[in-house]
């Protein structure tokens, strides 16, 4: 039996060779988008995230404006408990459609936001620390933590940190093999790696 699915394997190749095939190019999309991402500021790379969260929200948007109507008839003094129910019923059909968009548009901003990984990355790696705009987030971490600086209107994430007793420095920036078993874990599938590929 092991003959035939050796010869199989040959023809076909295995699950995991399809799997890295079908992943492939995501990780060409996020090597293409770093580019992009290596003229833009601190504070523009980091402005990203609320970019990719306004993208969520936008995609959103008509299926969650639908919930809050739906759940204000539903919460209506005057509304009976038969249109409760079917009230109801309709606002779980709308979020079961919800989260199927959720994995749709987070599969669509996925190579961008990985690609702000992989760029933040590079920048502690090459640069040292980054300095961007201070936010309220910023300072609660400087009063609580200490791996941020304040210092006027910036914020300082320094390049080396204590872990555990234990100082740290980044000095990596994000291999193919990485964001190959990143895609497949946001996948949800089982990603195994070598020793030395990474993990960590």
């Amino acid at each position: 039996m092991s003959f035939i699915n050796n010869l199989a394997r040959k023809f076909f190749g295995s699950k995991a060779d399809k799997d890295i095939e079908e992943i492939q190019p995501y990780v060409a999309q996020i090597e293409e988008i770093s580019k992009t991402l290596r003229n833009v500021s601190d504070d523009q790379l980091r402005g990203k995230t609320a970019e990719f969260k306004q993208q969520i929200e936008d995609y959103l948007k008509a299926e969650r404006t639908q919930i809050a109507e739906l759940t204000s008839k539903a919460e209506h003094p005057d509304t009976d408990i038969e249109s409760k129910e079917d009230l109801y019923g309709q606002i779980d059909a709308i979020e079961e459609t919800v989260t199927d968009k959720i994995e749709e548009v987070l599969l669509e901003i996925l190579p961008g936001a990985f690609a702000v990984v992989k760029e933040t990355a590079r920048r502690w790696k090459e640069q040292g620390d980054l300095v961007v705009t201070a936010t309220d987030m910023d300072k609660d971490l400087a009063a609580t933590k200490g791996y941020v600086t304040i210092d006027g209107d910036k914020a300082t994430f320094p390049k080396t940190w204590d872990a555990g007793g234990t100082e740290v420095s980044w000095d990596m920036v994000h291999y193919d093999v990485q964001l190959i078993g990143g895609v497949a874990l946001h996948k949800g599938r089982i990603a195994e790696m070598a020793t030395g590929e990474g993990k960590t």
